[in-house]
C-alpha cells in the first residue's frame, strides 16, 4: 500500500465538478465526534500582542485563519478561485465608471451569534472602527483608501473611496472588513483576550493556558446567514502542536484528523511515501513567499549598494534545494510567479550569484569591506526550516568575504514588535496574501501605512505606478504599471525575495472536502471539511 498523493493545478476551479463528483461521501454525518485539525500556529497575548483575534489588530495569516471562520464579511473568495462573491451581502458593486463608489446590500435577516440583529450600521461601525483604532500591526492599510462609509436604511452600505481601486472587493473580503458585534467591541479601543463576537459560520469556545490558546472549538453558529455552509455537522476543533512532528504522529495515530500548518519538506516527503493507506496528502497551488526585509535608515543597509550587493550573491536555488526541496522555488520579485503581471525582475537586473559584480558594486559605492550585519528570524512562526535558511544565508553572505553576518532567531512575541520599532536592520519575514492580486504584493509593503513601518518611500511607485493599476478592472490591463514596480523594487531593494511556496494537506481517508482546506492564500476553510466512509 502507498499513501496517495494528490496534486491539484492552478487552475483549481475548473476541476470543482470533478472533485465533488469524486467525493461522494461529502458532508458526511460526523457520528465520530469532533473533526480535530493540527496546527502549529500558536495564539499568545502578551503585552506586545494584546488583542490577537481583534480584526483591528491581527494581521496574520494565523490569526486570519481563526477570524474567517468567525468573523462574517461582505463579500468572499469562491473555493474554487475567481472574483469575490457576496457573503453578508445580497449583492455589492460599483456604481460608477471611475471605481470610487461601492455600495452593498445585506441579506436581509442577518444576526450576530447572541441573536441580536445585525444592520448596515454595524457594517459602518466596523469599518470606521478599524481606520479609528489604526493600530500599527493591524490591517488598516487595506481599508486606507476609504473617504467616506454612509448607509441608508438598515440593509445599503456605501463606500465612497479616495481614488480609483478596482481590488475594492477583494478587500472586503479580508478579515480587516469583518463586521464585530457594536456591543462587544469598543470604537476606540481593542477588545483584549481571544472572545470574539461576531456573524461568521462558526462561534468560538477556547481552552487558553498560560496565555495561550491550547485549543480552539468551533461550533456551527445557528443564526449565521450567509454564503458558507458547514459540511460538518458537529464541531470542528483546531489543536495547536509545539512542532510539526508531533502533529504529525498525532494524525498517524488517529488523534487527530488533518494537519495543515505547517508541514516542512521531509514531513510531506514521510507522509507521500509511508505505506500507510489510510492517510493522503494533498498538494495544492500556494502562494507564500519569503523575503527578507530591510530598514533602509538603518546604518548597515542605509547605502543602496549593500542591499544591492545582498542581491548579487544570495542563491535562491541553494536555498529552496537544500532547505525545503520540491515545497518551494526562487522567487525574483515581489509578485509570485502565477500572479498576472509577475516579472523576473530581480534576476533580469542581477543574474547568477557573482561575488565579483557583488564587490564591484560595493567599491564603486566606497563602501569598506567586510559588511557587518545581523540578520535577524523569528524561530516560532514560519516552520522549522527557518533557521536552516538563515544559517545557509549566513554561509552564502560570508563565503564572498564582502559580508561579516551573524544570525539571531526571537520569538514571534517579540520578533515582530522589534520589526515594527525599528530594531532591526535585516530581518527574515513571510506573507500569506490577503488576496490573490499583484497589488497585496505591493502595496503592503511599499504604500503609505505599509505593515513593515518602513521608512522607504518610493514617489513614483507611491503616487503614480499604485493608483494607475487599481483603475484597472481588468487586471490583465494593470500589468504595466505592475511590473515597472517590481523594476523600482529591484534596483532599490528595500526587500529582498527569496522564494515561492507550495502548501501541503494531510488528513485520514475519511475527511472529505480536504481538497477545499486550504484556498491559494493559505486561507483555511474549516466549513468545506466533513467526515465520511474510508476511501
Amino acid at each position: 500500500m502507498n499513501r496517495k498523493t494528490l496534486v491539484l493545478p492552478a487552475v483549481i476551479g475548473l476541476l470543482a465538478p470533478a472533485l465533488a463528483a469524486c467525493g461522494a461521501v461529502d458532508g458526511g454525518d460526523d457520528k465520530d465526534g469532533a473533526i480535530v485539525v493540527g496546527t502549529t500556529d500558536r495564539f499568545s497575548t502578551s503585552g506586545g500582542t494584546p488583542a490577537p483575534f481583534d480584526p483591528a489588530y491581527a494581521y496574520d495569516a494565523s490569526s486570519w485563519n481563526v477570524l474567517r471562520q468567525t468573523v462574517q464579511t461582505l463579500m468572499h473568495l469562491p473555493r474554487g478561485g475567481g472574483e469575490p462573491e457576496p457573503e453578508a451581502a445580497e449583492r455589492c458593486g460599483f456604481t460608477d465608471s471611475g471605481n470610487e463608489r461601492f455600495e452593498c446590500t445585506l441579506r436581509g435577516g442577518l444576526k450576530f451569534s447572541d441573536g441580536s440583529e445585525m444592520t448596515a450600521d454595524d457594517v459602518k461601525y466596523s469599518i470606521e472602527r478599524v481606520l479609528t483604532i489604526k493600530d500599527k500591526n493591524g490591517p488598516s492599510g487595506l481599508l486606507a483608501n476609504i473617504d467616506a462609509v454612509e448607509t441608508s436604511g438598515e440593509r445599503k452600505v456605501i463606500f465612497h473611496l479616495k481614488s480609483a481601486d478596482a481590488t475594492f472587493p477583494y478587500k472586503l473580503a479580508t478579515p480587516a472588513a469583518g463586521i464585530v458585534n457594536p456591543e462587544k467591541y469598543d470604537a476606540k479601543n481593542l477588545r483584549s483576550g481571544f472572545d470574539i463576537d461576531a456573524s461568521g459560520p462558526y462561534t468560538l469556545k477556547t481552552e487558553v493556558d498560560d496565555n495561550t490558546v491550547v485549543k480552539a472549538v468551533f461550533t456551527k453558529n445557528p443564526h449565521y446567514k450567509g454564503n458558507l455552509t458547514p459540511k460538518s455537522s458537529n464541531t470542528v476543533e483546531l489543536r495547536s502542536f509545539d512542532d510539526s512532528n508531533a502533529m504529525g504522529e498525532s494524525l498517524e495515530s488517529g488523534d487527530i484528523d488533518l494537519m495543515a500548518r505547517s508541514l516542512d519538506a521531509a514531513q510531506v516527503k514521510k507522509l507521500s511515501e509511508n505505506d500507510d493507506d489510510k492517510i493522503d496528502v494533498v498538494e495544492m497551488p500556494g502562494l507564500e513567499m519569503r523575503y527578507l526585509g530591510f530598514d533602509t535608515d538603518a546604518p548597515e543597509v542605509k547605502n543602496r549598494a549593500v542591499r544591492q550587493a545582498m542581491a548579487q550573491l544570495v542563491d535562491r536555488g541553494e536555498i529552496t534545494s537544500k532547505v525545503y526541496g520540491d515545497a518551494a522555488e526562487p522567487l525574483y520579485s515581489l509578485v509570485p510567479a502565477t500572479i498576472t503581471g509577475h516579472t523576473n525582475s530581480f534576476f533580469n537586473e542581477y543574474g547568477d550569484p557573482s561575488t565579483a559584480k557583488a564587490r564591484a558594486l560595493l567599491a564603486k559605492a566606497g563602501v569598506d569591506t567586510p559588511v557587518e550585519l545581523t540578520l535577524n528570524y523569528t524561530t516560532d512562526h514560519y516552520g522549522p526550516g527557518t533557521k536552516t535558511e538563515f544559517e545557509l544565508l549566513r554561509k552564502q553572505l560570508n563565503a564572498s568575504g564582502l559580508f561579516d553576518v551573524d544570525i539571531k532567531g526571537t520569538d514571534w512575541l517579540k520578533f515582530r514588535p522589534n520589526e515594527l520599532d525599528g530594531k532591526y536592520a535585516v530581518y527574515g519575514m513571510g506573507w500569506f496574501p490577503d488576496f490573490p492580486d499583484a497589488d497585496n504584493f505591493i502595496a503592503p509593503f511599499l504604500d503609505k501605512d505599509n505593515f513593515l513601518a518602513s521608512p522607504y518611500a518610493n514617489r513614483t511607485i507611491r503616487n503614480t505606478l499604485i493608483p494607475e493599476s487599481r483603475q484597472e478592472t481588468d487586471r490583465l490591463s494593470a500589468a504595466e504599471p505592475i511590473e515597472d514596480v517590481q523594476d523600482i523594487v529591484a534596483r532599490d531593494v528595500p526587500v529582498l525575495p527569496l522564494w515561492q511556496g507550495k502548501q501541503y494537506v494531510a488528513a485520514r481517508d475519511d475527511i472529505t472536502g480536504v481538497e477545499w482546506a486550504l484556498n491559494s492564500s493559505s486561507n483555511m476553510q474549516l466549513w468545506e471539511l466533513g467526515r465520511g466512509a474510508g476511501a
